[in-house]
């Protein structure tokens, strides 16, 4: 099969994906790297003979991959993720909207161009956690314990655009992520960035079939493959506070075998979309090293 990796230059040394584009190509596939907004693209021949079986997109939020993926879905390329199931969780706001509509545990969300707007949120409300709706990587967070707070967040967010403001949810310090690779869930947990002073961990978790299940949801919902979903584990249950496409899969066994073997296997299927219900939990003891 050939493949077509867009790869922005935020990611031009990364492991993910670059090991798997290395890996692909051991499998006798044959990968061309594109960097979009680092190298001169002809923009016609990429697509005039129809010759990759599928594009793939490792690109930060905003940068300029993304549209060139959905002009390849446009013309019925198939791409992975699917270019409709993009978009809406790179824009928080969006996928705030979205997740709460189909009944995913979310905290509920405000959005706000100033973050002196917020100061309208209610104080029962607060701590509250606020960031750009098109961030990405932990960039520009903020935990914001009384409203007064607000205006030193101006000069740290001035030109991010749109900003979402959540409830804090109440936890130990630890973040947990969940990665599917098409329909198999992994889990890590890592020291949260809310809470820097915590010594760092990262490492992989066993997975309740609780967190399993809305994990699973949210890629049937979204229509991902190949995503990371970041919950919180509150005094309620799990809550969904983030959800990437094409996430590191930091501390996933065997990574690049099954990324690339997902992305082959989506390649095939002829489309990403949408994600088949009921993703495969992968046994924590085969593949965890037996939880915590």
């Amino acid at each position: 099969m050939r493949f077509c990796f867009l790869v922005e230059e935020h990611y031009r040394n990364d492991g993910m994906p670059l090991d798997v584009v290395r890996r692909l190509t051991e499998w006798g596939h044959r990968v061309d790297v594109l960097r979009p907004g680092g190298s001169l693209l002809d923009l016609g021949a990429l697509v005039r003979s129809g010759q990759h079986d599928a594009w793939v997109l490792k690109t930060v939020s905003g940068g300029p991959g993304l549209g060139l993926l959905e002009a390849a879905a446009g013309l019925g390329l198939t791409t992975v993720n699917d270019a409709r199931a993009i978009r809406p969780v790179r824009d928080k706001a969006q996928a705030a909207v979205i997740a709460a509509h189909h009944g995913l545990p979310v905290p509920q969300t405000w959005a706000a161009a100033d973050p002196a707007e917020f100061a309208l949120i209610p104080q029962q409300h607060y701590p509250l956690v606020v960031k750009p709706a098109d961030g990405s990587s932990g960039r520009a967070v903020h935990l914001v314990e009384r409203p007064d707070q607000l205006p030193t967040l101006a000069a740290d967010l001035a030109g991010e655009g749109l900003l979402i403001a959540q409830p804090y949810i109440a936890n130990p310090g630890l973040d947990l992520k969940v990665y599917c690779a098409g329909g198999e869930l992994f889990a890590t947990e890592r020291t949260s960035p809310l809470h820097p002073h915590h010594p760092h961990r990262e490492r992989p978790v066993a997975l309740s079939a609780e967190v399993a299940a809305v994990a699973a949801q949210v890629g049937e919902v979204f229509g991902l493959d190949l995503y990371g979903v970041d919950v919180l584990l509150g005094p309620d249950g799990p809550v969904v506070v983030d959800v990437n496409d094409f996430p590191s899969f930091r501390q996933v066994p065997d990574a690049v075998d099954t990324v690339a073997g997902a992305v082959v296997r989506l390649a095939r299927s002829g489309s990403a979309w949408p994600s088949v219900p009921g993703a495969r939990l992968v046994p924590s003891s085969a593949a965890l090293g037996g939880g915590r």
